[in-house]
């Protein structure tokens, strides 16, 4: 009896991890100078699959097996960008590159600065950050952190189509890229996104610091990234059914930031919630909404309100991180306040 393959996966079903593995593989095979450094990236295929097969395509020249020492393996991404190829470096937790934040700040971010455009660093700095019950060293997001540190650019995606199109721009650009994955949406199935879209075999790019308007709406402007978008389209739905009108913009990267997208939208709704699963105090939130008042005068908002994470370590119990951290409910809630 003739063993026949497997069928396919259909494209509007892939998960983020495979989107992440494919986009990987297109471009490493597009470009040699593409390689793949991090713990548990080759044998094992990552942590949550996201380089699933890479190392038996690919070999162990490109696909690389680290010590658990990011300072180190950090440092040789640096050099290797020297030398002229393009590292991707995964860092397993987001929480963990506060061990090698010499390497991403004071060498990635600047030396591109400091050696007068002598040396370019296409490094991508590939790391998961999100609440999914893991506690205060292993549930922040940080991309608040990278945004204020000049010279990276910080992407945040939220469907299986982003992650991939914003991987393949993240590899090909010159710049140095801070790229976070949500440990939440890793785990989620691919139909399961409120946001989603068929995932092309062929190559796409999705351009770094474009926003999308991902639910058009009239009444509030609601900001977001990541799994907030998620959120953010449960809350909406909610809301709906009690006649109010969401607009849902996806900001996909922090950095570069989109504010015409975001402006464009304030400027028919007149009400603006930035929303974030990062911290509240120097963040996002508060720089978006600066942003806006600068770009369109502090008249041409009826209200303004913010929601992240308050100013704590996130919870271990599930039950304190989901009262720290905004979800649907918290979300719809923050809506109404605003239009009552």
């Amino acid at each position: 009896m003739t063993a026949t393959a497997a069928p396919p996966p259909a494209r509007d079903a892939l998960n983020v991890s495979q989107t992440i593995s494919e986009a990987l593989a297109i471009e490493m095979q597009r470009d040699e100078r593409v390689l793949l450094l991090g713990e548990d990236v080759a044998r094992n295929g990552g942590v949550f699959g996201c380089t699933r097969g890479l190392l038996e395509r690919f070999g162990e020249d490109r696909v690389r097996d680290t010590p658990i020492s990011e300072m180190g393996f950090t440092g040789m991404a640096v050099g290797l960008a020297m030398a002229g190829f393009r590292p991707v470096v995964e860092i397993m937790f987001v929480d963990f590159i506060g061990v090698c934040l010499e390497q991403v700040y004071n060498a990635i971010a600047k030396i591109p600065y400091m050696s007068g455009g002598g040396y370019r660093m296409p490094v991508v700095i590939k790391t998961a950050g999100g609440l999914i019950g893991s506690a205060a060293q292993h549930s922040q997001c940080l991309w608040g952190l990278f945004a204020h540190l000049p010279g990276l650019q910080v992407v945040a995606p939220s469907t299986p189509f982003d992650y991939r199109g914003l991987m393949a721009s993240a590899v090909e650009t010159d710049n140095p890229v801070v790229y976070i994955e949500h440990k939440g949406l890793l785990l989620k199935k691919g139909r399961d996104f409120r946001n989603q879209v068929p995932v092309p075999e062929a190559r796409y790019k999705v351009p770094i610091g474009k926003a999308r308007v991902v639910r058009p709406g009239g009444d509030v402007s609601l900001v977001t990234l990541s799994a907030g978008v998620e959120h953010a389209l449960e809350a909406a739905e909610v809301l709906a059914a009690e006649g109010i009108d969401v607009d849902v913009i996806d900001l996909r990267s922090v950095v570069p930031l989109d504010m015409e997208t975001v402006t464009q939208s304030v400027t028919r709704t007149g009400r603006l919630l930035v929303v974030d699963e990062d911290y509240l105090s120097f963040g996002l939130t508060g720089e978006v909404i600066t942003r806006t008042i600068e770009a369109l005068g502090p008249s041409a908002l009826q209200a303004v309100a913010r929601h992240a994470v308050p100013d704590v370590p996130i919870p271990a119990a599930r039950s304190l991180e989901q009262a720290v951290v905004p979800g649907a409910g918290s979300i719809a809630a923050a809506v109404r306040r605003l239009v009552a």
